[in-house]
């Protein structure tokens, strides 16, 4: 008859502490069990792999051919499991003490991550801190699928319900094109000297996001129609290829445009904008996590922010 695969790690549990001690009382005082429930889990074992594993006689308790058969796999099957107990538990703990900080473009500003960095790690000596750079797709950054515990994130936030945030740095929104534009002759713009542009777009999934960054708001205000998109863009190379290309323009945080403005593009000053916020943000649900709670306030004491 073929063995059954529904033995119970806790069978093989008690097995071993009674072939360890050859005696059902001692046994079940190791294992906090009576002897009638240990002896009944014995008996259940001997079911299932349907032989006799110790004899009771009046000399007492031995192990028969079957049960010295059964009991290095019965430990080794313990030993895994253990192993594999641990590995989970090391996971959680790892988990626990690592931070993952999500950023679809380096915050650069004066050196505001190092500076949030020294002051989260001298509160939090044992804590892990990782940076994960984000695609443009994700405008949370990584908040959304909870592939980071924290984000650098532009407002707004899709989900804004979702979402708790510290403005890192507001800035005025400039206009990026390429030299040899023809509003690049001029030293300030206004917005509705650019309605009629083709401008470079974030990727739709960025959402809310991508409106704020075609300034959707400020078009409606004018009255003018829909954006013309000359292309959608997913990085910061990209962006400079594009611009240098004459495929659009686009509008750049002051704090991003070193980013771009490499050979053959500028920036200009644009009248009629709000500007863009930078900020920090987290899941509510997480608020009440102390790695979580720590980056925030470091953040805070860092950017001032309140």
């Amino acid at each position: 008859m073929a063995m059954t695969t529904d033995v119970h790690l806790r069978e093989l549990r008690y097995f071993v502490t009674v072939a360890e001690e050859l005696h059902f009382t001692r046994a079940a005082e190791l294992l906090y069990v009576s002897q009638p429930a240990l002896s009944k889990q014995i008996r259940a074992l001997e079911r299932q792999v349907n032989a006799e594993l110790f004899r009771r006689d009046h000399q007492g308790v031995a192990l028969t051919e079957a049960g010295t058969a059964l009991l290095p796999h019965a430990r080794r099957v313990l030993a895994d499991w253990a192993e594999g107990a641990a590995a989970v538990e090391a996971v959680r703990e790892a988990r626990r003490g690592t931070l993952v900080v999500g950023m679809s473009t380096s915050p650069g500003r004066g050196g505001l991550l190092p500076a949030i960095r020294s002051r989260f790690t001298a509160a939090h000596p044992e804590a892990v801190l990782r940076l994960r750079q984000m695609s443009w797709e994700d405008s949370t950054a990584g908040l959304a699928d909870g592939t980071a515990d924290v984000a650098y994130v532009w407002l707004p936030l899709p989900d804004a319900g979702r979402h708790a945030w510290t403005v890192v740095a507001e800035e005025p929104r400039l206009v990026a094109l390429p030299d040899t534009h023809p509003l690049a002759s001029r030293a300030e713009l206004d917005f509705a000297d650019l309605v009629a542009e083709p401008f470079l777009a974030l990727p739709p999934e960025a959402g809310v996001l991508r409106d704020f960054w075609l300034a959707l708001d400020e078009r409606r205000a004018l009255g003018a129609g829909p954006p013309r998109v000359g292309a959608e863009i997913s990085g910061t190379e990209e962006t400079y290829e594009a611009l240098v290309a004459g495929l659009g323009i686009c509008l750049v945080a002051t704090g991003n445009a070193p980013l771009i403005t490499l050979g053959g593009v500028g920036t200009r000053p644009v009248r009629g904008l709000s500007p863009s916020r930078y900020a920090l943000a987290w899941r509510r649900e997480d608020e009440g996590r102390a790695l979580v709670r720590g980056y925030v306030e470091a953040c805070r004491r860092v950017t001032g922010g309140g």
